[in-house]
């Protein structure tokens, strides 16, 4: 676990329960993390191990049924202004309406008492920051998945949070995509000094981005394993992955994954 002296973000003994016909669903049952500032934490897990829920209840959308999430040392009850949650449906996410400028601007006009000039001078920052200038005056619906996904983004990044949590925010995307978005997320985050919680079902993706993945067990859920990543910066999509020690990251969270599955890993004969 994360020294908690250093933690910016705190769960503790966190369980939640939904109502359901015949009963009650447990989805997280004690629940403790410790996400210092400026790191970038996967959580991964089987599906259905409460994985968004867990990010719902961290971004205050969600109220746990015991235990706590502390930002800051705060308590959070509402959503906190610093933290900023990227969904998994970009396409809902962005307003059809309104342009790729206007998209990006909403969260300034929205959250902060600019000018028309600082708005605007910070839109372009932004647009230019994911790699979308030229495409200032296009919809949602003429873009790619990919670059309404780099939208989401911007619009999320424009409002300076600290907390970036995303949940499977490139599932929806082709493998190249996916890769440029992955690249995209790691450079914003060293460039603008995020704290990122990414939920996840790839553990590749998760080992690659990160510098802690935490693995939940099957619902409901609790932590299994908490694995720091030390790889190398910069890191690269081809050479990192062939590293002993990604491979060796890799190999123990799949092993614990398939355990909790009751599967058993084996070589075809």
């Amino acid at each position: 676990m994360t020294d908690p002296s250093r933690s910016f973000l705190r769960i503790r003994g966190l369980r939640k329960a939904f109502a359901a016909p015949g009963g009650t669903t447990i989805a997280l049952n004690g629940v403790d993390l410790d996400i210092e500032r400026g790191s970038f934490v996967s959580i991964v897990g089987p599906s259905g191990c409460g994985k968004s829920t867990l990010l719902q209840i961290m971004a205050g959308l969600v109220g746990p049924t015991s235990g706590a999430v502390f930002l800051d040392d705060r308590k959070v009850e509402a959503p906190p202004p610093t933290v900023i949650y990227v969904f998994q449906q970009y396409t809902r996410s962005l307003f059809p309406w309104k342009t790729v400028e206007r998209n990006v601007a909403f969260g300034l006009e929205s959250r902060e008492s600019l000018s028309r000039q600082a708005i605007a001078a910070r839109t372009r920052e932004l647009i230019a920051l994911v790699k979308l200038t030229g495409f200032e005056q296009h919809y949602p619906w003429q873009l790619s998945g990919g670059m309404q996904q780099r939208v989401a983004i911007a619009r999320a990044l424009a409002c300076r949070p600290a907390v970036l949590l995303m949940d499977e925010p490139f599932s929806a995307v082709d493998a190249l995509t996916r890769v440029g978005l992955q690249e995209l997320v790691r450079s914003l985050w060293r460039e603008l000094d995020l704290t990122v919680v990414f939920v996840t079902h790839d553990v590749d993706e998760g080992v690659y981005l990160s510098t802690r993945v935490v693995a939940l067990t099957r619902a409901p859920g609790t932590v299994a394993v908490d694995l720091p990543i030390v790889l190398p910066h910069p890191r690269n999509q081809i050479t990192t992955r062939a590293l002993p020690q990604y491979l060796d990251y890799r190999g123990r969270l799949l092993a614990q994954l398939f355990a909790d599955e009751g599967l058993v890993a084996t070589e075809p004969a």
